[in-house]
């Protein structure tokens, strides 16, 4: 297992960054074929994909999970998963109300009223990933701060198995949720199902939630006939470390994410160049062990890497270059590095830290920007499922009193009727 290494924000480094995972362009056309057929097949075109892609056999009987499927996953999960699910539950939830906002209206002394109302949005469709492993995490990622936004109708869609059925701790996630309306399809067609309804899925106003680069095209593609919440990319990790850090963690950490996918990026930026030979003895001890051995080897070779800076002020410059989905401080006073970093999804201090806790457990969302996005786009919250309108109350001494400027404004953009719906009033 070859990691590559480079020092500092060197020309090698900078390139290997913008070294694309993949290219869309590439995958477009055969998502678009795949958007044309649910458009114009509706539901059958899902089950012919359900075949094809996940080798299910699905139709208007079982597309849709029925109470008994609920009953059988909970006689398939144990006792410990479900207490753990629901602390989880509790923690997540009660860190995205502490995101809620709230309506606000704000006289002034002429009587004119400014605010704001906040409403949530109807309805909305949470992607639940399958394929190479299950995400009930996802769902209380997707669902709970959809749920503390107010939304009346949640619908999930997640990928069958071979057998027909979903992933049990899955499904028991989505009932201890209350979601009910939960479809059997996963992949792009899913996406343009939610986007655009069939026969029997109703559409929604937005989707939430990370796929694969298929999934990702057709958000893409559906992005402005319903709203998204971001474009996700493979998972990535960057982790800062000085001396004082543990190998064996940076190791176990760095592996946490370059399990996901082989596309998946995992980085260890550090100023103590002996801590690199280290961290690399326990990668090769610790990945023995590990049931997805095959795709973190694939991972770390392609996209992982080790960066050595002269201290750590370069360090938190190439982690703000680089804009990481999860970015671990394993620094010996972690807090002090905390206002030098400007750009990440998720920011988890100190060695009891590791990325795991955000993505299970703690309560902040897991659902967070990727490819270097981080430096404009945020988390999903609960505002990802809010929409606020503008307020506006002018009395009729505010609007007298304004008039003049509001004129003169609409005039200068040679606006003469919006000049004149003002100058009527006035001089009436």
């Amino acid at each position: 297992m070859k990691i590559r290494k480079f020092n500092g924000k060197s020309e090698e480094f900078m390139a290997f960054l913008e070294a694309n995972y993949a290219d869309m362009k590439e995958y477009e056309a055969g998502v678009a074929e795949i958007g044309k057929q649910v458009k114009e097949r509706g539901n059958q075109a899902i089950f012919d994909y359900n075949l094809k892609f996940d080798g299910a056999q699905t139709n208007n009987e079982n597309f849709m999970v029925s109470e008994a499927d609920i009953d059988e996953a909970y006689e398939k999960i144990d006792d410990e998963y479900l207490i753990a699910i629901r602390r989880a539950i509790d923690n997540i939830t009660e860190f995205h109300l502490k995101q809620k906002r709230n309506s606000w209206l704000e006289p002034d002394e002429s009587g004119t009223i400014l605010g704001q109302v906040y409403r949530p949005l109807q309805r909305v469709g949470i992607y639940v990933p399958g394929g190479t492993a299950a995400y009930p995490s996802s769902v209380l990622m997707n669902a709970i701060p959809a749920q503390v936004a107010g939304v009346e109708e949640i619908v999930m869609v997640t990928p069958p198995g071979k057998d027909g059925k979903l992933n049990p701790y899955t499904l028991v996630a989505a009932a201890e949720l209350g979601i009910s309306e939960i479809y059997k399809m996963g992949g792009a067609h899913s996406v343009f199902a939610l986007a655009w309804g069939t026969e029997t899925v109703e559409k929604v106003d937005l989707i939430s939630g990370p796929g694969n680069i298929y999934v990702t095209i057709a958000k893409k593609m559906v992005y402005g006939d319903i709203d998204i919440d971001m474009l996700a990319g493979p998972s990535e990790i960057l982790i800062i470390a000085d001396s004082s850090a543990d190998p064996a963690y940076l190791a176990a950490d760095l592996m946490s994410q370059a399990e996901h996918d082989v596309l998946a990026r995992s980085l260890l930026v550090t100023d103590d160049a002996s801590l690199v030979e280290k961290v690399e003895e326990e990668l090769q001890k610790q990945i023995q062990t590990l049931s997805r051995k095959d795709i973190i080897e694939k991972s770390l070779e392609s996209y992982g890497a080790f960066v050595v800076t002269t201290d750590m002020e370069e360090a938190c410059e190439v982690s703000n270059i680089v804009a990481p989905e999860h970015l671990e401080v394993m620094v010996e006073h972690p807090f002090e590095l905390l206002s030098k970093i400007h750009n990440a999804g998720a920011i988890f201090l100190g060695e009891n830290t590791p990325e795991p806790v955000g993505d299970y457990y703690a309560g902040p969302n897991h659902i967070l920007p990727t490819g270097g996005t981080a430096r404009f786009y945020s988390p999903v919250t609960v505002d990802t499922f809010t929409k606020a309108s503008s307020i506006i109350f002018y009395s009729k001494q505010g609007l007298m009193n304004d008039a003049d400027q509001i004129i003169k404004l609409a005039e200068v953009e040679g606006l003469t009727a919006h000049a004149n719906s003002v100058r009527i009033r006035k001089e009436k």
